[in-house]
């Protein structure tokens, strides 16, 4: 290998947070190389073809954002859209033992469909008016907490001061976000709606305050918390950070795995498992703190395990609903499926016992709605559709004994639950492949840990941190620096990472920038 492998600063990992550090760093004058252990670019936010014969390409991991801030954007130059979604959530329901299906339907800005939609599920415009104060409430935390995100770590308490908003900040950084739910809201199914955002990949019961924090994250990005569609796919966004980042002089290394990291008091070396070795002042990690321990040989950080079920489809049209509303409104935002709050609380006590719960909590998306891009102009002109499933309180102990089989259970009960609002069921209008297999791929957390190194399936890399640190004394600055002053955190699991938002990769560069 014929280059000078001496360089200012090395970034281990090609995920979106590892290009965003890398940019920042080469644009600031550093000489950078990153390292990544794959064939390709992207981590978790690729997009693929996973039925070949169908020129569809799915976001297979990842794929909405909310917390990329746009000062990351501009400040990159990164030419890279998200498209707002009509349509922010559709949760189907049954009344009358069955005899009446309907739906709440929530528009992106409340409007008088959705008012009408909350009186026909509740009887009143109570809950309705509570939705309204409740999240207005959380809109104005999240303008005022956003910028902070992309500055130094605060206190708890010197944020807290700087925001105001003390009630706001009272439930929901102090008290848990089930019992503030249950104080707001009185309906089971609007209580449900609310609470996923608190549940995401995050296997707790809504007393717990990492739902908090999970609640919190999934409500703030870009100071207005609104989940977008990107346009292209994910991987239209890692391959204009690539642009940016080889444009601003990284060199970028594939299937570069790194098997050794020492440090010592002038600077960090590594080597790869092919034998090449790289020095540098500077190491930011982008992957998983669990891997960097493995490499170091030094003790994991202990946190929750993953608790999702990915399943994407290709359809050759969207499915009538047994509700009577229109398919092209109920998947254009989040579709909800048995998560009213007491059948959220009951999966997880069924998953905690180890049992795949019964009614299966479900959250569906179509993106081609809203972006037709990541189709073909054939495929899009035939009226095919893209679906993506993603299912709650499924941890990855529940698919340790049997992967496969677990596997199988797990999108058996996905399908099961979707079906029972559907006038075609999900099978039927499946694309065919030419095998004659149906055009759907399920993905538990051990196939996250597996295709893409997430430690047992944790989207967050690590359990989620408050965006302040407790008190004097600690360590953080940025919320990416470790116990050794040359290696830096540039990962969803640094502090303020998690979520598609480039926010650690950029406080990792900055960190490594305020260390000159």
């Amino acid at each position: 290998m014929s280059i000078d492998k001496k360089y200012d600063a090395i970034v281990v990992g090609g995920g979106h947070n590892g290009l965003v550090a890398a940019a920042y760093l080469a644009r600031a004058g550093k000489k950078v190389v990153l390292l990544e252990a794959e064939a390709e670019l992207g981590g978790a936010t690729t997009s693929v073809r996973p039925f070949p014969e169908f020129d569809a390409r799915l976001s297979r991991y990842s794929y909405l954002v909310s917390l990329l801030p746009d000062q990351i954007v501009s400040d990159l130059g990164i030419n890279f859209k998200t498209l707002e979604r009509s349509i922010a959530s559709y949760t189907p329901y049954t009344k009358n033992s069955g005899a009446h299906a309907g739906g709440l339907l929530i528009s992106q800005n409340w409007d008088q469909r959705t008012a009408q939609s909350f009186q026909e599920l509740t009887g009143s415009r109570a809950e309705g008016d509570a939705w309204q104060k409740f999240y207005g409430e959380i809109a104005e935390l999240a303008k005022r907490i956003a910028p902070s995100m992309l500055q130094p770590l605060k206190s708890a308490n010197d944020l807290k001061s700087e925001i105001g908003l003390s009630d706001t900040w009272s439930y929901l950084m102090e008290r848990p976000i089930g019992e503030v739910i249950r104080d707001r809201f009185s309906d089971e199914i609007v209580r449900g709606v609310v609470l996923t955002d608190g549940l995401i990949g995050t296997f707790v019961s809504a007393d717990d305050l990492q739902a908090n924090r999970c609640f919190l994250y999934h409500l703030i990005g870009n100071g207005t918390g609104q989940w977008r569609v990107p346009q292209g796919g994910m991987g239209a966004f890692v391959t204009e950070l690539k642009r940016v980042a080889t444009a601003a002089g990284v060199e970028i290394l594939l299937n570069s795995r790194v098997s050794e990291i020492d440090t010592d008091a002038t600077g960090v070396s590594v080597k790869t498992v092919d034998g090449a070795k790289f020095t540098a002042r500077d190491l930011l990690f982008a992957g998983a703190p669990q891997t960097l321990a493995k490499i170091r040989g030094t003790n994991k950080p202990k946190s929750l395990e993953g608790s999702q079920l990915k399943i994407n489809m290709l359809v050759s049209r969207l499915p009538r609903l047994k509700s009577g509303v229109d398919p092209s409104l109920a998947f254009a935002g989040t579709f909800h499926i048995n998560e009213s709050y007491s059948q959220l609380e009951t999966a997880y006590v069924s998953a905690q016992n180890g049992v795949i719960p019964n009614d299966l909590p479900l959250e569906i998306y179509c993106h081609t709605l809203t972006d037709p891009t990541i189709l073909s102009p054939e495929l899009a002109a035939a009226g095919y559709q893209t679906l993506t499933l993603f299912g709650l309180h499924t941890p990855a102990s529940l698919f340790d004994k049997s992967p496969d089989a677990a596997k199988v259970a797990a999108k058996t009960a996905a399908l099961e639950s979707l079906n029972q609002y559907l006038l075609d069921p999900i099978e039927s209008v499946l694309a065919v492949c030419q095998d004659g297999s149906l055009a759907i791929e399920t993905k538990s957390p051990l196939d996250l840990e597996n295709d893409i190194g997430l430690p047992r399936g944790n989207i967050f890399h690590r359990d989620l941190d408050f965006p302040f640190i407790d008190g004097s004394g600690s360590d953080l600055t940025w919320g990416a620096e470790t116990s050794d002053k040359h290696l830096f955190l540039a990962g969803a699991g640094a502090r303020r990472g998690g979520g598609v938002s480039g926010i650690a990769g950029h406080n990792a560069a900055m960190a490594v920038l305020a260390n000159d």
